[in-house]
Order: C-alpha cells, then sequence, then structure tokens
C-alpha cells in the first residue's frame, strides 16, 4: 500500500514539476537570454533534484528514483518552455 502512494506521489510530481517549469519558462522568463543556453536545463533539472533531496531521506514511500525522475521533469519543462519563447508558440499552456 506505501508503495501505490509512493508511485502516485512520484507521478503527480513529475506532472506538476514538468506543467509548471514549463509556464514558468514562458511566461516569466521569456526576455531572459540565459534561459535559451544548452546548460540551463541541465542546471535547472540538477538544482531541483538538489532541493528534493531532503525529502527523499525523510519520506519512506519516495526514494531517489523518486527525485532523480523530478529533476529530469524539470530540466525537461525548461527545454520545452525556451523552445516555445523560441517558437513564439502559446500550445496548451497558455498564461
Amino acid at each position: 500500500m506505501i508503495g501505490l502512494l509512493g508511485l502516485a506521489a512520484t507521478v503527480a510530481a513529475i506532472i506538476l514539476g514538468y506543467a509548471n517549469a514549463r509556464r514558468f519558462v514562458r511566461t516569466r522568463l521569456r526576455y531572459v537570454d540565459a534561459i535559451q543556453r544548452k546548460l540551463a536545463p541541465w542546471a535547472a533539472g540538477a538544482a531541483a533534484a538538489v532541493v528534493v533531496t531532503p525529502l527523499a531521506w525523510l519520506l519512506p514511500a519516495v526514494g531517489i528514483g523518486s527525485v532523480v525522475l523530478f529533476g529530469v521533469a524539470i530540466g525537461t519543462g525548461v527545454a520545452h518552455g525556451a523552445r516555445d519563447v523560441r517558437r513564439a508558440e502559446t500550445g496548451l499552456l497558455r498564461p
């Protein structure tokens, strides 16, 4: 039962992390040139994983794999948000 709760928490964190990172880049960081660099998604994903790592130590249902997947979701959201800014697309996540 606790494994299922951990899986649900991981999936929710991945979906919300991706969507919020993409929306944040598209709305707030639209005019920031540094977000267009190739290192920006990697830095954002690594920073998010480092910030969430203590949560993996405190909660028994959330492991280090969840932290890594969350970091990947944040990095992917930043990369897709920067791509949307370059292409000037609004897509499904309109601000």
